[in-house]
């Protein structure tokens, strides 16, 4: 199972929101670039990254800090927040990020997806508030389950999916194992749960269940809750 350590950029700084609440942010770093090298220092191999700012304007906002931060690393970075056409695809990979995440535009334009998914590495964001899709960086929810968009995918060559479950996000509340197993389980694809990690027995819980693929940790990590060093360990 994989770890992804995760940095939100919300004006070039490192946050944490709370149920992805804008007004929530709470700064970590003012160094994106520093922080990402700690995590590699500590034996990361991945790093999620979400451009807050531009999954509300609906195009990169942050993109020279992720620049920085690609160019500062030997991490495999995936990114997400804002990406809405092939274009900005192929600009983040030019840059050496190793997959992009596709969110509001998978609920809204699943053939677009589907196309761009035979010619790049991309993954899919599922947030859900209640069990369906939210979209527009959370404002909106939708009327379409999260699982029901989870078997949209299955067989579509995506790389993976990065469920999270927004009631869990920021809350140091423990991860929602059901719900991540269920859109593995509906999709057949690689599943990253997103959302609640608090400790290390979640880790141990996500570890137990085959069809998880991986755990993004954030908050848990910035509060001094985990040790990610023995988190790695743990996932191997």
């Amino acid at each position: 199972m994989d770890i992804l350590p995760a940095i939100d950029l919300k004006e070039g700084k490192a946050v944490r929101l709370t149920k992805g609440l804008m007004d929530s942010a709470k700064i970590y770093s003012d160094r994106p670039w520093e922080l990402a090298k700690e995590f590699e220092d500590m034996g990361a191999s991945w790093l999620h990254i979400v451009d807050l700012d531009g999954a509300f304007a609906g195009e990169p906002v942050n993109a020279k800090i992720i620049e920085k931060i690609a160019s500062q690393t030997n991490l495999k970075i995936e990114i997400g927040g804002g990406i809405r056409d092939e274009k900005r695809i192929q600009d983040y990979l030019n840059l050496g990020i190793y997959r992009v995440i596709l969110g509001s535009i998978a609920l809204k334009n699943p053939d677009f997806v589907k196309l761009v998914a035979k010619k790049y590495k991309v993954a899919v964001g599922i947030d859900a508030n209640n069990g369906f899709v939210a979209v527009e960086g959370w404002a909106e929810v939708s009327k379409v389950r999260a699982t029901d968009l989870a078997k949209l995918y299955a067989d579509a060559g995506v790389d993976a999916i990065i469920a999270t479950d927004i009631s869990k996000d920021g809350m140091l509340s423990g991860v929602n194992v059901d719900f991540t197993a269920c859109i593995a389980n509906a999709s057949g694809v690689d599943t990253i749960a997103s959302g609640g990690v608090k400790g290390i027995e979640d880790i141990i819980s996500l570890k137990a269940n085959k069809s998880i693929a991986g755990a993004i940790v954030g908050k848990a990590y910035y509060e001094g809750k985990i040790d990610l060093k023995e988190a790695f360990k743990i996932a191997l």
